[in-house]
């Protein structure tokens, strides 16, 4: 049992819901496996199951729990703050391959 940090201004989404449901009220939450620490009040940018950039978000809960199933997941409220343009879009997720996701298939 440990905690993964989260603090390289990243937030991605592994469900296509979790994601429309942020677009669509402006609010939302994710849930990931093991114990993880966000950086609760900044902003980060989002990131689809695609790994293309989409939105900044506002961390605004990490809450860190063993389910009922026994496994230790980690859930993740935030707030839209806004989407990306195309153009911002696309110069974030060329970063996010560079620093976090390595090359592109």
């Amino acid at each position: 049992m440990g905690f993964g940090t989260e603090f390289n201004s990243v937030c991605k989404f592994k469900s296509e819901q979790e994601l429309y449901e942020l677009l669509e009220y402006g609010k939302g939450k994710m849930v990931k496996s093991g114990f993880r620490v966000y950086p609760t009040g900044q902003k980060v940018i989002a990131y689809t199951p695609n790994n293309e950039a989409i939105a900044i978000v506002r961390i605004s809960a990490s809450i860190a729990e063993i389910n009922f199933q026994g496994e230790e997941v980690t859930q993740v409220e935030m707030q839209l703050v806004r989407k990306l343009t195309a153009e911002e879009a696309k110069i974030q997720t060329s970063l996010a391959y560079e620093m976090f996701f390595g090359e592109r298939a």
